[in-house]
C-alpha cells in the first residue's frame, strides 16, 4: 500500500514528523559533498534544508537536481526529519522531485555582498531573500495588526479617494497631474474625507497609499507611502493620545506574537520591544525646546523639529514619546488651538525610541466655522475647494479627532532597519521609480 504524501509548506512541515510531504518552492542555495546533495529550498513560509542523496534517487535524478542553478522552481517529496542543528528543527530527506522551470545560469542576486543600488535596480529579486521576505511579512503582520486594532474598537474602514482637487497639508509637496482639463492631485491624506465620514458612520479609518512630493534623500522618506488614518467623533485630545497608545501597543505585541522569527532574522532583539507599553512619555513643544537648547542645539520657540532634533528627544526614552501642544502657526490649518492659550494646538507627534523619528501626527481638529473659516484665510486656502469640508461645521459638529501612521515608518522602527526603502515591496523615492 502506498504511504500518503502530505502536501506542506515549509513553515508546517513539523506537523508531519516522519511522514512524506511535498513542498513546492525555489532554489535558493546548495552545496554537495560528492555522494549527498545539500539543497535550501525556500517557499513563502522560510527556507529549509533537503539532503539528496544519490542512493536514494538514483545517479541520473543525482546529476539532474545537482545541475540546477540557483531560483530554479521545483517540486520536492520526502521524508520529514527533525534535527535541532537546522534553522528551523527540521530537515527533509529527499525522495523524489520535479524541476518546474531551471533558472537560467546568469541569476544576478548570487549569495554575496552587493550594493544597494544594484539591489535596488534588481528589487524584483531582491525580495526573494530571506531577510527581504522576512520584512514583507512583519509589514503585513502590522497592517493586519491595524486592521483588527481598529475593528475591535468600533472603527468602520472607509476608503477615501486618490485623485483630489485641493491640497490636505498645504500645496507645496503635490503630485499633479491632468484630470480631464482640470489639474488634481495625488492624496497627501484621506483625512478631510474621514472627518465628512464620521457624521454618518462615528468612527472610521481609511488605509491606503499617500504621496508626497518632498524633494528629500534621508533615510526616513518614500514619495509613496502607506498610511493609515483613524478618525472618530466625540472623541477629544486626551482620549486620542490613549487611542494611539494601545494601538501601537497592540501592534507590537502581534508581530512579538506571530513573527518572532522574522525579527530575529532581521537582527531586532525582540526583547527591546516587550518594554513597549503604556503609558508613553510625554513632553510639550515647550519642554522639548528647553531639552535640546540644554543639549546644544541652536532652535527657537516657532521652529520645526527635524530629524537630528527627533533622535534627539526620542533617545532619552525606551518607549516612544509624545511631543503634544506644536505651535500652531507650524501645523496645519484643521489643528485645534488650546483653548488656554491658542497659540499652540490640541497636536502631538509621536517619535519612535532609537532614532527613528515620528511615527505618528494627531490631533483634536477644529470644529467652530467661524475658525476654520478663518484658518482657511490664513493660510490663502481656495474657499471654493474647501467649501464641502466648512459644510461639516455647519450641519452637527462635534469634537472629533484623528491620527495619520506611517506604515513604513513603524516597520522600520520594529525591525531596526537602517532606511525605510526595505519596508515596501517597491520603494518609490526621489531617484527611483524603477522596477
Amino acid at each position: 500500500m502506498n504511504e500518503t504524501v502530505y502536501d506542506s509548506s515549509v513553515s508546517e512541515v513539523g506537523l508531519y514528523e516522519g511522514k512524506l510531504v511535498r513542498l513546492k518552492g525555489w532554489l535558493y542555495n546548495k552545496r554537495s559533498s560528492g555522494k549527498v546533495l545539500f539543497i535550501i529550498l525556500r517557499d513563502g513560509t522560510g527556507t529549509i534544508q533537503c539532503v539528496v542523496s544519490r542512493a536514494d534517487i538514483g545517479e541520473d535524478s543525482f546529476l539532474t537536481i545537482d545541475r540546477l542553478n540557483q531560483e530554479s522552481s521545483l517540486i520536492i517529496e520526502g521524508r520529514v526529519r527533525k534535527d535541532p542543528r537546522a534553522p528551523g528543527g527540521y530537515e527533509i530527506g529527499v525522495t523524489g522531485f520535479s524541476v518546474v522551470a531551471a533558472a537560467f545560469p546568469d541569476y544576478p542576486i548570487s549569495l554575496k555582498e552587493h550594493g544597494i543600488e544594484f539591489l535596488l535596480d534588481h528589487r524584483h529579486l531582491w525580495i526573494r531573500t530571506p531577510r527581504q521576505r522576512a520584512i514583507l511579512a512583519i509589514r503585513a503582520e502590522v497592517m493586519k495588526a491595524c486592521r483588527d486594532f481598529l475593528d475591535g474598537e468600533g472603527f468602520i474602514e472607509v476608503d477615501a479617494p486618490i485623485l483630489t482637487p485641493s491640497a490636505c497639508e498645504g500645496t507645496t509637496t503635490l503630485f499633479s497631474t491632468d484630470y480631464f482639463g482640470e489639474k488634481a492631485f495625488l492624496s497627501q491624506s484621506g483625512q478631510l474625507y474621514n472627518e465628512a465620514a464620521i457624521m454618518a458612520l462615528g468612527r472610521v479609518y481609511c488605509f491606503g497609499p499617500a504621496f508626497r512630493a518632498e524633494k528629500s534623500k534621508t533615510r526616513r522618506h518614500l514619495t509613496e507611502f502607506w498610511m493609515v488614518e483613524p478618525e472618530a467623533a466625540f472623541m477629544e485630545f486626551e482620549e486620542l493620545l490613549g487611542l494611539e497608545e494601545r494601538m501601537v501597543t497592540y501592534v507590537v505585541e502581534k508581530v512579538l506574537q506571530n513573527r518572532e522569527k522574522e525579527l530575529v532574522l532581521v537582527g531586532r532583539n525582540p526583547e527591546d520591544l516587550r518594554e513597549v507599553k503604556p503609558p508613553f512619555p510625554r513632553m510639550t513643544y515647550d519642554e522639548a525646546i528647553k531639552v535640546l537648547n540644554e543639549q546644544g542645539f541652536e532652535i527657537s520657540w516657532g521652529e520645526d523639529f527635524g530629524a537630528p532634533h527627533e533622535t534627539a528627544l526620542a533617545s532619552l526614552h525606551r518607549k516612544p514619546l509624545f511631543i503634544t501642544h506644536y505651535p500652531t502657526q507650524i501645523k496645519a490649518f484643521y489643528m485645534k488651538p488650546d483653548p488656554d492659550r491658542p497659540e499652540v494646538v490640541l497636536g502631538a507627534d509621536l517619535l519612535a525610541p532609537e532614532g527613528y523619528g515620528e511615527i505618528i501626527g494627531g490631533g483634536e481638529r477644529i470644529a467652530d466655522y467661524d475658525l476654520l473659516k478663518q484658518r482657511l484665510e490664513e493660510n490663502r486656502l481656495p474657499a471654493e475647494d474647501y467649501g464641502w469640508y466648512l459644510d461639516l461645521r455647519k450641519y452637527g459638529s462635534v469634537p472629533h479627532s484623528g491620527f495619520g501612521m506611517g506604515i513604513e515608518r513603524l516597520v522600520t522602527w520594529i525591525c531596526r532597519l537602517e532606511h525605510v526603502r526595505e519596508t515596501i515591496p517597491f520603494p518609490r523615492m526621489l531617484t527611483r521609480l524603477r522596477p
